[in-house]
């Protein structure tokens, strides 16, 4: 965005905003030109952080304990919890390509964010319903004439899913959508502006997390002691309430306006498309048009040259509309250059999941007792995380960048690559020390007489689990919010939800990753009699072989990841 340059009329006395206060690209909630003096900015953000802070706490309510309501309620075994666990989330991280394919090209970030508004309150409304069922889990096998249980257990669990599937509807529209909407609100052209969206990721999952560490808090505990239909039901009416914010806010929003152009998403497949037709064209052919389009080669151009063919029309005319342009062309490889990003960043998400499935069922094994009548709720130990994530992001942003900044001379201290790369090394130390710990708990139960006691706590200190939460909330600091600003920044501005979109499917796709990589150590292991590694008696499984297993995973993937960035080229110069 940047500012029009429109001569500049005395507004002291009609009350109106200087002509030259106009944003470009901006209009407001009517459609008229936009004025940097009364809307966009931090005033703006604040709705939208209001509306992401609520619907964290009531995603959070959900994702964080759900393996302890399918294996308790619903009564599922480990594994088969822990694969429906990341199925759903793997749901949850790719339907937002959805989403922002419906956002940037036909609904817009603004609607698309009320439309999954609506529809995440009804979803977290029926799942709300589904938990006041009232079932045993053992009468359906107590008798087989009892038909009136079984049948509503049929209808619970059904129900139950179709609105736990439902929210990942509803999330995969908000999700892209209302981050980008919030970075929108800052002109990337200026000066001051531009810097304040520099920390705005930072402050955004600041917000993000210390929401998450209130759900984790307090929902979780709710879920656990006083009902699982309180539970949804406060998140169903955190939903309300995160509509409403953000309704209130629509008068000081900045709406991107691209005017009668192409969608993108069309233009970007165009150049793929183009480029294929003319696979057979002559390198020399492609130079002579370059210079007639008064470009000169450079690294950027050099790089995924086979689509510098788009610019070639296949009849060999240069008719508007049968060749792409040099800027659409950049485009489609600022997208594919992200590619190999992606792939690499996969097994970090794979570590990412384990926090709220195993970790979880770690810590239920575990004495959680603080007093001789309290005892913290294993899922709330995820509050960890995000506890790390909220006091270490001002010492990242006010101390650790003003160092790296002195020391490297770079705006942000290090590159968004090596953000992303340190990361992928503390997940893996991370790894490391969850599979230590589990063999000491191991080793304990064994000691205590405890292996063929399921139920038993085991005598050891649910501490012993905090240093690994707190290595993943550090490396989500680098890796997860350097990954945001990456998808964000790299990709046409058009495509900033469909950026995101990607950012967010690292971790659906890591999801089903850690989904098959379970159900296939679970089948491989407990053949022949043998205990899985994920039997549920985990004083019989084995789950540090399996942490040990993702720390050898992370190394390999480390190891590609500084490959592959060393051949990225920033889009358009940017080396943020």
């Amino acid at each position: 965005m940047a500012i029009t340059n429109l001569p500049i009329t005395n507004s002291l006395d009609t009350g109106t905003p200087l002509l030259d206060d106009a944003v470009d690209g901006c209009v407001d909630y009517k459609g008229r030109p936009v004025h940097r003096s009364s809307s966009g900015g931090w005033r703006s953000v604040s709705f939208v952080i209001g509306v992401e802070v609520a619907e964290s706490f009531a995603l959070n309510g959900i994702i964080s304990n759900l393996i302890t309501f399918l294996t308790g309620p619903l009564g599922q075994s480990t594994a088969t919890a822990a694969e429906n666990v990341n199925a759903w989330s793997g749901v949850v991280s790719l339907l937002p390509l959805l989403g922002a394919f419906i956002a940037d090209s036909f609904l817009g970030r603004y609607r698309t964010i009320v439309v999954a508004c609506l529809i995440y309150i009804m979803g977290l409304g029926l799942l709300t319903l589904s938990a006041t069922i009232p079932f045993d889990a053992t009468s359906a096998s107590l008798s087989s004439n009892n038909m009136t249980s079984y049948s509503s257990h049929s209808f619970q669990v059904i129900l139950f899913f179709f609105s736990l599937y439902l929210v990942a509807l509803a999330n995969g529209g908000y999700k892209p959508c209302i981050q980008a909407f919030g970075a929108d609100q800052f002109d990337g052209e200026d000066p001051e502006e531009c810097m304040a969206k520099s920390s705005f990721f930072n402050w955004w999952n600041f917000c993000l997390y210390g929401s998450t560490l209130v759900a984790l808090w307090i929902l979780n505990y709710i879920q656990d002691n006083l009902g699982w239909a309180l539970g949804f039901g406060i998140s169903c009416i955190a939903m309300i309430v995160a509509l409403i914010v953000f309704l209130v806010g629509t008068n000081t929003y900045r709406y991107s306006h691209i005017g009668n152009k192409k969608s993108p998403i069309i233009r970007i497949c165009r150049v793929f498309i183009v480029a294929a037709r003319n696979r057979r064209a002559m390198s020399s052919a492609i130079v002579t048009r370059e210079e007639a389009c008064g470009t000169l080669p450079n690294e950027g151009s050099k790089q995924y040259g086979f689509l510098n063919k788009a610019l070639l029309a296949p009849d060999g005319s240069m008719e508007s509309g049968k060749v792409c342009t040099t800027g659409e062309v950049e485009e489609a490889k600022a997208m594919l250059r992200l590619v190999p990003i992606w792939a690499t960043c996969l097994i970090f998400a794979v570590v990412y999941g384990q926090s709220s499935t195993f970790f979880t069922k770690q810590g239920a094994t575990m004495d959680r007792s603080i007093t001789i009548a309290f005892e913290i709720p294993s899922a709330s130990l995820q509050s960890f995380i995000s506890l790390t994530i909220v006091l270490f992001i001002p010492i990242y942003d006010w101390i650790f960048v003003p160092l790296a900044r002195a020391m490297t001379g770079k705006p942000a201290g290090i590159t968004l690559l090596q953000r992303i790369g340190t990361g992928m090394f503390l997940s893996a130390v991370s790894m490391v020390i969850a599979a230590l710990v589990e063999m000491q708990r191991l080793k304990i139960a064994e000691e205590s007489g405890l292996v063929d006691m399921p139920n038993g706590t085991v005598p050891m200190s649910v501490w012993w689990l905090v240093p690994q939460y707190v290595l993943l909330g550090i490396a989500d600091v680098f890796t997860l919010i350097g990954l945001q600003e990456l998808f964000y920044g790299q990709v046409p501005i058009e495509l900033r939800s469909v950026g995101l979109s990607l950012y967010l499917s690292i971790f659906g796709v890591g999801s089903f990753l850690s989904s098959f990589l379970v159900s296939s150590i679970d089948k491989a292991t407990g053949m022949d009699g043998h205990y899985s590694w994920f039997a549920n008696n985990l004083n019989h499984a084995h789950l540090d072989y399996f942490y040990w297993l993702l720390a050898g995973l992370c190394i390999v993937e480390l190891a590609t990841f500084m490959y592959v960035s060393k051949s990225y080229i920033y889009y358009r110069g940017r080396t943020l």
